[in-house]
This record gives C-alpha cells, sequence and structure tokens, in this order.
C-alpha cells in the first residue's frame, strides 16, 4: 500500500470494514480513501479489483459508505431505517453485475464480470450490508465504544458483547486513557 496514505482498517466482514474507510467520526476524521487510485486499492484487498475509478465514482463509492454506515447504526440501535439509506443501498445492489462463485475449499467469493467496473463492486459492498442489516448472518451489529469513532461493526464473537470496532486502535486508545486517568488519581492521592 502507499505509505502516504493511512493504513487501510481491515474487517472479515465487506459493508463494515468498508465504513471503516472513514474513521474517528467524531473527532478528527481520517479519510482512507482520499483518492480514486486508494479506492481501487482497497477493493483489491478485498478481491474486488477494478480496472479504473474516476473522482465522480468515488463520491458514489462515498455515499454508499455513508449510507451503509446510516442504515447499519439504525438497525444497531434498533431505530427505523432512514428510508434515503435503504434507496442508496437498494440502488448500488441493483446496479451491480458480479457474481458469487464457490471455491474448490468451500467458501463464496464474487467475481465480477470480465469488463467489471466499479459498479460491479459496489453491488457486491451493498448486497453484503443488505445482508448484514437484515440478520441474514450470524452476528449483530454493534457501535464502536469511542465517542470519537462509533463506527459500526459486525460482532461474530461468541458472546455478542465486543465494545471496539478495532481492539488494536479504539480498544487500546480507550485502555490507554483509562490507564492514564487511574494513574494521574493514584498520584493525586499519594500527594
Amino acid at each position: 500500500m502507499r505509505a502516504e496514505f493511512p493504513d487501510f482498517r481491515l474487517g472479515s466482514v465487506l459493508a463494515t470494514s468498508f465504513t471503516g474507510t472513514l474513521s474517528e467520526r467524531h473527532g478528527d476524521a481520517v479519510e482512507r480513501i482520499p483518492t480514486p487510485r486508494r479506492l481501487m486499492d482497497w477493493l483489491a484487498v478485498y478481491g474486488l479489483d477494478v480496472d479504473s475509478c474516476t473522482p465522480d465514482q468515488l463520491d458514489l463509492a462515498r455515499k454508499l459508505r455513508e449510507s451503509i454506515h446510516t442504515a447499519a447504526t439504525a438497525a444497531a440501535l434498533r431505530e427505523p431505517l432512514p428510508a434515503s439509506a435503504v434507496r442508496v443501498l437498494n440502488d448500488r445492489s441493483r446496479r451491480g453485475g458480479a457474481s458469487a462463485v464457490l471455491t474448490p475449499e468451500g467458501e463464496r467469493h464474487w467475481r465480477l464480470g470480465p469488463a467489471s467496473g466499479l459498479e460491479d463492486a459496489l453491488g457486491v459492498i451493498a448486497a453484503d450490508a443488505i445482508g448484514i442489516i437484515a440478520g441474514e448472518r450470524d452476528g449483530r451489529l454493534a457501535l464502536c465504544a469511542s465517542p470519537t469513532c462509533r463506527a459500526a461493526f459486525f460482532d461474530t464473537s461468541r458472546s455478542r458483547t465486543r465494545r471496539w470496532c478495532d481492539m488494536n486502535t479504539c480498544g487500546n486508545r480507550q485502555k490507554r486513557a483509562r490507564f492514564q486517568a487511574n494513574q494521574r488519581r493514584s498520584t493525586v492521592s499519594a500527594e
């Protein structure tokens, strides 16, 4: 990956990982797909290689990302899904022309058409989001406990009680802040 851009925050769930391309939404936001090329890099990590991406297509991808985030957040909070987000998800899903294929190892992969474009890749992401939000997969949608993040993530832990979108970033940051606060309290009470 290109060093001048922030690292991707990769996960095992395509749709919620895609929403993670914008992190720290309630703090100093970090855009992880600032250019069309960077979006192509992210898609390639998930096996959705596309030949090109224009600035307008990047805008479409970001609109899909925000619609997934909005709908997943509502679903995690058990609130009604915003109609505008549902429209974007359905529209992107309908426009995609990818097909699911089964590998010899028994895994599902997506195959984009021979002249696959970005719309096909966005259709795969939208279809994944629809399946998650509709409750078709084993797990639950949750929101990161970090007050600056609040990312929607898909919790597949055994107990379904995961608190952080990513333990290596949000979880560690919150634990470090709690530790430092405890250290300060200990220092003040020792004086």
